[in-house]
């Protein structure tokens, strides 16, 4: 494409989105081509192309030919400088979110969802090279993904990143100060990134989505102050606040100690989004009662990890009981199941993971119970995936796991393929990790001569291997043991 026409074009889109007014184009198009090292404006046509992703194309191909692309500025930054100028400004972009929201809050997510998208910073072409499949359970569909998304990184960056100090600004990926922030080497260039300012419990939090989406519409709520994930009354509080303004997604925290938290410990965040996940379809084991909680019901729910769901149309009531769980487990230690709430130096192990959702005039809650004990049998973490189904899954299980969608490492993907290989007696380079899942496959039927009969044998070996991962972090297993042990737990929230 005529890089010409690529910039009229883009500047049209920007004109579109209300980014500049039309009598801005000229001045928009000079700003371009002096981003991308054009020095030209030649006759163009018409606007003839309305996809942003393809106009990005030529005019990043262009500022390489230039050498606008170098050390100080790669491509990733590039990208977002290129798709900041069809991108309004955070006031605009906050202005037309909430005059949409007055229309219905689905409305005002499908417009920042669509400009999030359509801007790159929802980087769509590398999401859509993520491995995605659905695996069968005793507990229902698992949901597997192998990310491909995140792109690799240049050795050569890499190492000149390591020689550079620590940022200080921003503090972390998931600070406010990101919005608009050039990047450097070892910082995403952000400046086509834009958060919507919102209330929660009366204090200020961002919505954004997620770059590199692991589910439908993955978005982040986080704090407008950098400091430190924790679970308590007020993230329940907050948590019913967001599904009470936003009533189509569902809202969750990970866990705020190591192991069974998330990758981002330091700065107070959430997941939400528009995604019904596999754990939120299971159906409930048992169900209770507490006495101080008439308005509320309770159940465990059927999944390999241990999940108490909340239910009930009494916000308030539902927060108070949940707290009533979330104390009384924080408290609670049944050393013959190695369920340890501290240790001999008072350091506190347990914990929830919470997720909200509506349900109707309902608000439900599930919470998770977490322990991040680590023994000398399994010193990664005794409720953490055990030694053999590390090949698969090593990672912690944080948020998005425990609702029973798997994020496997790309290794996985030529990995895997050398084991489809042997499966069906040909050469194959089987990586030692993989060795003894290997010889149970090879002992299991399948017909080895149908090359996607094989690939289907294996995606399923994948899910319950998942399966049991979710097991290893479940706190009250699912033998006769473990379940007498949740009973007990439960038994003792009326004590």
């Amino acid at each position: 494409m005529q890089v010409s026409q690529a910039v009229h074009d883009l500047v049209t889109i920007a004109i579109e989105n209300g980014r500049i007014q039309a009598e801005d184009r000229v001045y928009q198009q000079n700003m371009l081509l002096r981003l991308i090292g054009a020095t030209n404006f030649e006759p163009v046509a018409q606007t003839i192309e309305k996809d942003p992703l393809r106009l990005l194309d030529a005019l990043l191909e262009q500022a390489r030919q230039a050498g606008e692309i170098n050390t100080a500025v790669n491509e990733d930054m590039m990208t977002a400088l290129i798709m900041d100028t069809i991108t309004p400004l955070p006031s605009q972009v906050n202005h037309n979110f909430w005059h949409k929201y007055d229309e219905s809050p689905q409305a005002a997510t499908n417009y920042f969802y669509q400009l999030s998208q359509q801007n790159d910073y929802i980087k769509t072409r590398a999401i859509a090279k993520n491995i995605h499949y659905y695996g069968d359970s005793p507990y229902g569909q698992m949901e597997i993904t192998i990310n491909l998304s995140k792109p690799e990184k240049d050795p050569k960056a890499i190492a000149t990143a390591a020689q550079l100090p620590p940022h200080q600004y921003p503090q972390c990926a998931l600070c406010m100060e990101n919005e608009g922030f050039f990047g450097s080497l070892n910082q995403a260039g952000r400046t086509n990134h834009r958060v919507v300012h919102l209330q929660l419990q009366g204090t200020d939090w961002g919505f954004q989505y997620s770059p590199y989406a692991y589910f439908k519409e993955h978005a982040i709520v986080l704090n407008h102050e950098h400091r430190p994930m924790i679970v308590n009354r007020a993230s329940l509080e907050r948590l019913a606040d967001f599904v009470e303004q936003f009533p189509h997604y569902m809202i969750g925290s990970n866990a705020d100690l190591p192991i069974v938290g998330g990758s981002i410990l330091t700065h107070d965040h959430y997941q939400a989004g528009q995604h019904e996940f596999p754990m939120a379809k299971a159906p409930l084991r048992k169900t209770f009662s507490l006495a101080d909680f008439p308005e509320v019901q309770f159940g465990i729910v059927e999944w390999p990890m241990s999940v108490i769901r909340l239910k009930s149309n009494d916000k308030q009531q539902l927060i108070e009981a949940a707290e009533r769980v979330m104390n009384h487990w924080n408290q609670y230690s049944q050393p013959s199941l190695s369920i340890n709430a501290f240790d001999t130096k008072g350091q506190r192990h347990h914990t929830i993971t919470p997720i909200m959702r509506r349900r109707g005039a309902d608000f439900e809650l599930d919470l998770i119970l977490r322990d991040n004990n680590v023994s000398a049998e399994f010193p990664d973490g005794i409720f953490h995936p055990h030694p053999d189904v590390q090949h698969i899954k090593k990672e912690n299980i944080g948020l998005i796991e425990v609702m029973g969608l798997a994020i496997l490492p790309p290794r996985l993907v030529p990995e895997l393929a050398e084991v489809k290989k042997a499966l069906q007696g040909l050469p194959a380079d089987v990586a030692p990790m993989h060795q003894p899942w290997l010889s149970r496959l090879e002992a299991g039927a399948f017909d080895a001569n149908d090359p996607q009969a094989v690939d289907q044998y294996v995606d399923q070996a994948v899910a319950d291997v998942f399966t049991r991962v979710l097991e290893d972090a479940g706190v009250f297993k699912k033998d006769a043991a473990g379940q007498q042990g949740f009973d007990a737990f439960i038994a003792s929230l009326n004590e």
